[in-house]
């Protein structure tokens, strides 16, 4: 099956007057003759193609004595495959002009593959092996459990990882949503070849893939590439994760840490992203605290009252949860102060809702920037594949802005009073504030790393 859709991208110049580019997209469903399905954008432009490839699960399935397998295991994809060694496998993909990064979170993993044509059907066996025949060498699997351990020590001492790993943990409890990312450092610790080779097998299936391509590539050459490079690959996974409900009510927990500074992470119940009040909650948040220094919270907490040099919030649909965060910093004895003020903006906005005047400032941003998202065969391939992933249609990309114009005031007024919800909003403080009443107070997490022996540096595991 084939769909082409056109997309006018308007550029605006930041002097005086406006310049106008019109780019036409076309994107192009392919099968391969291996069932294997794709979304193309073809430019022919220049001798180069971008592949952007994800797999749903990501670390969510990580099985619960073995977390942070999926996490070291993508680490270790190109640290060597088939009969090369690591230095061998780098030292190939350099040769090639090819560039391969490998990147997992709690519902996807994901592949980024850029090549030249002249090498690409090298390239295209040479990220093969990596996908299909990692070594997982007892070297390689030393070297990178290191740096993830050195990653969790890290962690462990920073104010803000620690607000977010106590945050997901009370919000999803024993769901995967609910667990490090990157395990911890007795179950990294504990990890065998043979848990990496399970890790492997679980999270790069054909089932789960998508994969979206742009540049100088037919849809013919797509196929038998798309068979080449996944068609060894298990056909199925075990079962996804299912959905988990925002677990937190409105309160405040504060984690003791010995910092001058501390760190909150604030939440409530979001949307789904295919809830028909998406967008007016979408545009919510960007006036309220996701539009920088625009936004209502950055005014209030920053400029008028010196809390704070950063606020934000963000409206998050994972795979299986919706929840609206925000996070700050303030001083110990300024945190309180800036709860507070949060409190009452997120009372305000839902009692008093948005103006026409902010309304209007905030389609216009969205809408304008929206087509500079297009800039270049990488981040076309990764919106590709990231509307495959979100359950998007191919017509989103024209659609998309329409959408945001067609959010009145009275619908986003509507939704900022049924879906903000001051007393709901939780928040987790890591740090020791002053003048918190009725908080509860917690220990910060003491975190034992074992004795790690690292045999020489490579880059950090994802």
């Amino acid at each position: 099956m084939i769909r082409i859709l056109s997309l006018t991208l308007a550029l605006c110049a930041t002097v005086a007057g406006t310049a106008r580019a019109e780019v036409a997209i076309e994107i192009e469903e392919v099968t391969s003759p291996g069932g294997i399905t794709a979304w193309l954008v073809e430019d022919h432009t220049i001798p180069f193609t971008a592949l952007e490839i994800r797999f749903e699960g990501g670390t969510s399935l990580d099985e619960p004595d073995s977390l942070g397998a999926v996490n070291l295991m993508t680490g270790l994809l190109e640290e060597g495959a088939g009969e090369m060694e690591a230095r061998e496998f780098q030292a190939a993909r350099e040769d090639l002009g090819a560039s391969f990064s490998f990147d997992v979170g709690s519902d996807t993993l994901s592949v980024s593959a850029r090549m030249l044509t002249e090498n690409r059907a090298a390239a295209v066996d040479l990220l093969r092996e990596a996908l299909v025949a990692p070594r997982f060498d007892p070297v390689a699997i030393e070297r990178v459990r290191g740096q993830v351990q050195s990653i969790l020590a890290q962690d462990a001492q920073n104010p803000r990882r620690l607000a977010s790993r106590a945050f997901y943990e009370a919000a999803f409890g024993d769901h995967p949503y609910g667990r490090p990312d990157n395990g911890t450092p007795e179950s990294v610790a504990a990890l065998t070849r043979a848990d990496l080779l399970a890790a492997h097998e679980a999270a790069l299936t054909r089932e789960n893939v998508h994969v979206g391509a742009v540049g100088d590539i037919t849809p013919e050459e797509l196929g038998a590439l798309l068979d080449e490079l996944l068609g060894d690959l298990p056909e199925e996974g075990p079962e996804l994760p299912g959905h988990v409900e925002f677990g937190l009510a409105g309160g405040v927990e504060v984690i003791d840490y010995p910092t001058p500074q501390s760190v909150a992470l604030f939440g409530q119940p979001g949307l789904e992203r295919e809830d028909e009040d998406f967008f007016a909650a979408y545009i919510l948040n960007h006036i309220l605290g996701g539009g920088g220094f625009e936004s209502r919270l950055m005014t209030e907490l920053r400029e008028k009252r010196g809390l704070t040099y950063g606020i934000s919030t963000d409206l998050v649909p994972l795979e299986n949860a919706e929840f609206w965060i925000g996070s700050v910093a303030s001083a110990n004895d300024r945190m309180a102060t800036a709860i507070e003020v949060i409190r009452d903006e997120w009372a305000r906005i839902a009692e008093e809702g948005v103006t026409q005047d902010e309304l209007d400032a905030a389609q216009t941003y969205l809408t304008g920037e929206y087509p500079l998202r297009f800039d270049g065969n990488g981040q076309i391939a990764g919106i590709l594949v990231g509307m495959q992933v979100t359950g998007l249609p191919q017509s989103y990309v024209t659609e998309r802005n329409e959408f945001i114009e067609a959010v009145t005031l009275e619908e986003i007024n509507r939704v900022a009073a049924e879906r903000v919800d001051p007393e709901a909003l939780h928040f987790v403080v890591v740090g020791r504030p002053e003048g918190l009443d009725g908080a509860q107070v917690l220990q910060a997490p003491r975190v034992i790393l074992p004795e790690v022996v690292l045999p020489e540096a490579v880059p950090a595991a994802r």
